[in-house]
């Protein structure tokens, strides 16, 4: 790929993170192929196996060499975006196996970077999904929740200068009821995002849930709100990987989120590949 003219630095903040966004979609475009893809899916933890059953893998590359990207830096995580012709259609999804969290320290561009790119490769629709403390002693480890809404306790925002977005349904309603067409039984919630990456304090997970919260983790709320204002339709999925901090009798390790994820992964894979058909 040496004859791509190489991005612009997203770290410099003179350059506009659009620009890269479109500099990684034209790399994206080359590499694979595709011209267009129309779907993006970003896989939280617990969610990796979905990208097996959507369809055929066109081609995979490693999120390193995509401008702006970088390898992951959480175990769990896959280091690859995959371009994917979903089964029985001839539409594509763009899987982007590779977050960057905020408590990486990498800043907000690169965290938002893979939303911005999606919409750049003509993706319509975005799927964020996740893995995360429950408050509701009712979801167990391994239960899928629509996220309906969501607090955002990074005290940081992905867009930069005087841009006013309106997120009153940056959820979409009408998505979710397209997850429901799959499984009537999924629940929702309000997501909140702390920046990490140590666990919530059980005081921080009784005020999360005092000020509306359901749901506690470290992700999804930057990505969101980039998305919509790149013009995307959002569907966020959390996996209830433990009970959050105060509500689990059972200290809170990362070992048990991946495990929880991995004990759901055929079954909230199945589920995900069903959704984004419909999408």
């Amino acid at each position: 790929m040496s004859d791509v003219t190489p991005a612009p630095d997203l770290d410099d903040p003179a350059t506009d993170p659009s620009d890269v966004a479109r500099a990684a979609a034209a790399y994206i475009a080359q590499a694979t192929g595709v011209e267009r893809h129309h779907v993006a899916l970003v896989l939280g933890s617990g969610w990796g196996g979905a990208a097996e059953l959507l369809g055929e893998t066109v081609a995979e590359l490693p999120s390193h060499e995509v401008p702006g990207f970088a390898a992951p830096a959480v175990v769990g995580h896959v280091g690859t975006i995959r371009s994917i012709r979903i089964e029985g259609t001839d539409r594509h999804a763009l899987v982007l196996g590779s977050r960057t969290h905020l408590y990486e320290g990498r800043g907000v561009r690169r965290v938002v970077h893979g939303v911005r790119t999606a919409a750049a490769t003509g993706a319509s629709t975005v799927v964020l999904t996740n893995g995360c403390g429950g408050l509701n002693p009712a979801w167990g480890p391994g239960t899928p929740v629509l996220i309906s809404d969501h607090l955002n306790l990074t005290a940081t925002s992905p867009l930069e200068g005087a841009t006013f977005v309106d997120l009153t349904d940056l959820y979409s309603a009408r998505l979710r009821a397209v997850a429901r067409e799959v499984d009537a039984s999924l629940d929702e919630g309000v997501y909140v995002q702390f920046r990490g990456p140590h666990y919530e304090t059980p005081a921080e997970v009784r005020m999360a849930g005092t000020i509306g919260g359901d749901l506690v983790g470290m992700s999804t709320t930057l990505e969101a709100i980039a998305a919509r204002h790149a013009g995307l339709e959002v569907l966020g999925i959390s996996l209830v990987t433990n009970l959050a901090a105060g509500i689990s009798p059972e200290p809170l390790s990362h070992a048990e989120v991946l495990e929880a994820g991995r004990a759901a992964g055929p079954r909230i894979s199945d589920l995900l590949a069903q959704i984004v058909r419909r999408l």
